[in-house]
């Protein structure tokens, strides 16, 4: 039996601004590279006006109706308080904050457990692109 590890590391993501990044496949190589087998990944975002979400993994349409529906719900143009960096800085702080800074996966038999048509992206919430950091933590076993 293997005893129970605690592995961390962390993913530099470039941005192109406003939209979601796939983290699925390097979430899944950085699992296999530490030869984890069964538990808990965690991934956090380092930053206030970025986020992670679980969603759809085929149709890129749904990404786009949910940045249409956010710049409805949460629109630049509004008469924010804080525009330290510009307009688009509150918005991306309230983006982040309706959805998640960290989203906790299962793995089992070294894998990513996520439904068929899912997959873990980044929501760069901010007009410009940037890099991202995201922090991985699992707990688990491994040979």
């Amino acid at each position: 039996m293997s005893a129970v590890r605690v592995l961390q590391g962390e993913l530099q993501v470039k941005t192109a601004g406003r939209g979601f990044v796939d983290l699925t496949a390097r979430v899944a190589g950085w699992l296999a590279e530490q030869r984890a087998q069964a538990g808990l990944v965690t991934a956090f975002v380092l930053h206030t006006s970025a986020s992670l979400v679980v969603q759809e993994n085929a149709d890129p349409d749904v990404r786009a109706d949910l940045e249409r529906f956010f710049a409805r719900l949460i629109p630049d143009s509004l008469e924010y308080a804080h525009r330290d960096e510009g307009p688009d800085d509150l918005p991306a702080h309230v983006r982040a904050a309706l959805t998640a800074t960290q989203v906790s996966m299962p793995v089992r038999d070294g894998r990513l457990q996520l439904g068929t048509w899912q997959a873990l992206w980044l929501a760069e919430h901010r007009v410009a692109g940037s890099t991202r950091r995201v922090s991985l933590t699992f707990v688990g076993t491994g040979p």
